[in-house]
């Protein structure tokens, strides 16, 4: 240990006692922080502290509740825990809580995915507890492969450690395949019979990278699946959940795999909430808890901390709960929907650093459920508030903007005392929006006391849809291939372009192309193509490769066709498979190829382009590895204004490319959602093909409001300096 490790300890005792005592702030990640500099082997040198050792929680939802659950259960079992239960996740975080003990029988640590390379390899813990893993911030981590990579090199590197995992997830499962070291697999043992959400995470086998079969799914990816081509499957369970009830009161299921059959029961909801209790279960069996003492902590867990945090303010009930990507989104949209009554529903949407800046990931949540609630009360919030409620509107759900988690109450107390408030806010949101509450619950305030420190303002009557023109054949709109080219919500574009025509009572028709055959290009008005992840992109384009000819001779017919980053590049004449370059469909003469440095080397960030497609300055955000160079005299779709944003490459300043009727971008966002008039000049040009081929009167589109749509452009602009 030496010199370091004692100028560690002193730093960290230092910091501690200033962040205390002279700046009143908790004292979670700095001390740690600080001591690492000095000492960057601390966490090995801290080790010794933990007589029985300890277990890493990772994955991407779950973690603060199950380490903080797992953490009690061994307390109330009589064992001396050391915990980061603020959710302190980096080594800092780890070592902080470390610093602040003198012993404990285990340390019981919320681990970040990536940061787990660093942590595990010093530690040596005895297990690592895997929840899950889904698409989140791919701005900040990447693509789930990098993830997965690096928890398997992590565990390689301490070869003792035993992996807890939820066999349910194939992603899960393919670490738990590649790494050498002993596991335990976890999942639910029965088909719950769920209605399944439009966005998933995992298609396509993690060995040979073709299309899995499932016997049933639960949500997301989870569920019982095989691939029909090499056998990679969901591995035998050593502890399966089985009898499971959920409702609107609760959970209970059985656990077959120890000797007797263990009964978990929680006052919660929501069969995410299973997948978490079996997951605490099989770590605390692992520490040596009984399933009778588990229950008891259940019963009592009250946290705190924003996670299913429940309140009574002026009596109407109110639930605060985080949720920061598709999937942990669309399962509280389960807890909403369920039960009878009113509800009001807020969103609080930040995009700081912590949360990923790119907010693309709205689009792949199923807000559409909402619309099925009668007389439901919705709200927009967080420094996205813009784009939250124009995500709403393209949802059928009319929705106003809020500072604050007291304006919603506020606006509840007046509009409907009677009815149950859901607020919902992602990472860093979360926060203030507890904060508020918890003042509001303290204060002890009466509903007329609560309505009247925010007065409702009238808001403006909705103006009615026209009705239905049924003499206009439908507007056929194709989405390629929607499960495989969805990386970055791009299935949004085709939301706003469907919804734009239903506003206007025209009728519209959109056909999933999933294989050659599914559609007719002599029907077709306007072709989508998004991008997705590599595994994705390679298995449709062999499928776009087969339906190449029909493609190019819509395209050279004047067919209308939007195609976003990785569907951009597949567009071209040549683009990247994984580090491969490959002939693409060449419907536009670009070419793409791999940057210096290869896939880390990538342009991310907001756009914000001038464009002969639209008066108002378009707004989106990028995220590509690879370089495109447009031919010599082939149009870009913009140029970058006011430096904001990079567009096909390093150096041209200009986004994408134009050709006849089709615009390739990187924009994404989804591109079409704040920005309407390039959406309507889709439209207008699919409807001016079909005047010419039918040799009927084009249709001409009548005027909607888009306040919403251009306050969320505008909103971006203003903070990126490019007005």
């Amino acid at each position: 240990m030496g010199l370091r490790f004692v100028g560690a300890r002193a730093l960290s005792a230092l910091s501690t006692w200033g962040l205390k005592n002279v700046f009143r702030r908790p004292a979670a990640n700095f001390p740690g922080k600080i001591a690492l500099y000095a000492d960057p082997d601390l966490l090995a040198h801290l080790r010794p502290r933990l007589s029985a050792g300890s277990i890493l929680v990772v994955g991407t939802n779950g973690k603060t509740t199950c380490t903080n659950l797992l953490a009690d259960a061994a307390e109330r079992a009589g064992m001396e825990v050391v915990c980061n239960r603020t959710g302190a996740n980096l080594d800092s975080g780890v070592a902080t809580a470390l610093l602040h003990t003198k012993s404990a029988n285990w340390g019981v640590f919320e681990t970040d995915e990536l940061w787990l390379a660093k942590i595990l390899p010093l530690l040596q813990s005895n297990y690592v507890l895997l929840l899950n893993l889904f698409r989140d911030q791919l701005d900040r981590v990447g693509e789930i492969d990098h993830i997965q990579g690096s928890i398997v090199s992590a565990l390689e590197k301490s070869p003792d450690t035993v992996l807890i995992y939820n066999a349910d997830d194939p992603l899960c499962q393919a670490i738990a395949d590649r790494c050498p070291n002993k596991t335990v697999a976890f999942g639910i043992g029965q088909d719950l019979g769920l209605d399944q959400n439009t966005v998933a995470d995992a298609h396509i086998c993690q060995q040979c990278s073709s299309l899995l079969e499932y016997d049933y799914r639960q949500y997301g990816q989870l569920g019982s699946y095989r691939c029909p081509r090499c056998g990679f499957s969901r591995a035998h369970l050593d502890y399966a959940a089985e009898h499971v009830v959920v409702d609107e009161t609760g959970l209970s299921f059985g656990v077959q795999g120890t000797c007797a059959l263990d009964h978990i029961a929680a006052p919660f909801s929501g069969v995410y909430m299973v997948y978490n209790l079996l997951a605490v279960y099989v770590a605390a069996q692992a520490l040596g808890v009984s399933a009778g003492i588990l229950n008891e902590t259940i019963e009592t867990f009250d946290p705190k901390n924003g996670r299913l945090q429940a309140y009574d303010i002026a009596g109407m009930p109110t639930l605060l709960n985080l949720a920061k990507n598709p999937t942990g989104f669309n399962q509280n949209l389960k807890l909403i929907t369920q039960g009878e009554g009113k509800k009001v529903v807020a969103f609080f949407i930040n995009d700081k650093e912590a949360d990923g800046k790119d907010v693309s990931w709205l689009w792949d949540i199923d807000f559409q459920e909402l619309s099925q609630i009668e007389g439901l009360v919705a709200f927009a919030g967080g420094a996205r508030k813009h784009d939250m409620q124009v995500r709403l509107k393209y949802a059928g759900v009319e929705s106003r903007l809020v500072e604050s988690a007291s304006e919603v109450l506020s606006h509840a107390a007046s509009e409907c005392p009677d009815a149950r408030v859901y607020l919902i806010a992602n990472y860093t949101a979360l926060p203030a929006v507890k904060a508020d509450l918890d003042r509001l619950a303290q204060a002890n305030c009466s509903l007329d006391q609560i309505a009247q420190a925010h007065p409702v303002q009238p808001q403006p009557a909705p103006i009615p849809a026209p009705a239905a023109n049924e003499e206009v054949r439908p507007l056929v709109i194709a989405h390629m291939f929607p499960d495989l080219l969805n990386l970055y919500g791009d299935g949004g574009n085709v939301t706003v372009l469907a919804q734009r025509l239903r506003r206007r009572g025209l009728p519209v028709s959109v056909v999933r192309v999933e294989r050659p055959g599914d559609l007719d290009f002599s029907q077709a008005d306007i072709v989508f193509l998004g991008g997705g992840p590599d595994r994705e992109q390679r298995l449709a384009s062999d499928g776009l490769l087969a339906m190449r000819d029909e493609l190019a001779a819509y395209v050279e017919d004047g067919g209308v066709a939007l195609a976003i980053c990785g569907g951009y590049q597949i567009a071209g004449s040549t683009w990247l498979m994984g580090d491969e370059s490959v002939a693409g469909l060449s419907l536009l003469d670009v070419e793409t190829k791999r940057a210096e440095g290869g896939s880390h080397n990538r342009l991310i960030g907001d756009v914000v382009l001038d464009t002969v497609w639209a008066r108002t300055p378009v707004v989106g955000y990028e995220n590509h590895a690879g370089r495109t160079y447009p031919a010599a005299g082939l149009a870009p779709f913009g140029t970058v204004r006011a430096q904001v944003g990079n567009g096909n490459n390093d150096t041209d300043r200009a986004d994408g490319a134009v050709c006849r009727n089709m615009l390739g971008t990187y924009l994404h966002g989804p591109l079409l959602s704040k920005n309407p008039e390039v959406a309507d000049e889709l439209l207008r040009r699919a409807y001016e093909r079909r005047a010419r081929l039918d040799g009927t009167a084009e249709v001409r589109l009548a005027e909607i409001d888009d306040t919403a749509e251009l306050a969320a452009n505008e909103s971006m602009r203003r903070r990126l300096g490019a007005l």
